[in-house]
């Protein structure tokens, strides 16, 4: 009976432990999507971003087709540049910078949860080589990736 007793308090004490829900993927990452005309982009995409040392860091390395795509935003600067290098299989590579303006967030979920970064995107601009403009759609930047938070307008290729 004892040994009963003893099992049945051990499992209620471990029971009674709170757990914490801890996001399995911390990671906060700006989702863009291709709007307008041009919806599926059919030219090689590489994207790399500025870091403040004088070096880049490629984010996506030769997508094909791509209709929308993730990147990270920083968690050290208000501003971050990124390159968005484009190689038609035919035809003159280009490439255009987007930069991008934003406040960092710290966020915690709990003590015993690794910190993570939000951001609110405050501006964008970007070059017109093959971009024609982009757009803020939605400016909270966290764990959701659902909702395209920039829209990028390609101009349409004349044929």
């Amino acid at each position: 009976m004892r040994k009963i007793t003893a099992a049945l308090l051990a499992v209620l004490i471990m029971a009674a432990c709170s757990s914490i829900d801890c996001p399995l993927n911390n990671a906060v990452y700006t989702k863009c999507r291709l709007a307008g005309t041009v919806t599926r982009l059919t030219d090689t995409l590489t994207v790399s971003a500025a870091r403040g040392e004088g070096s880049d860091t490629v984010l996506l390395n030769r997508a094909l087709p791509v209709d929308s795509f993730v990147i990270p935003l920083s968690y050290r600067y208000e501003t971050d540049v990124f390159y968005l290098d484009i190689r038609p299989e035919a035809g003159t590579p280009t490439i255009d910078t987007l930069t991008v303006t934003k406040t960092n967030e710290p966020h915690f979920e709990a003590v015993d949860c690794p910190a993570s970064m939000f951001h609110t995107l405050g501006s964008v601009t970007c070059t017109h080589h093959r971009i024609d403009s982009v757009a803020i759609n939605y400016p909270k930047v966290s764990y959701d990736t659902s909702k395209a938070h920039l829209l990028i307008y390609f101009k349409a290729l004349s044929d």
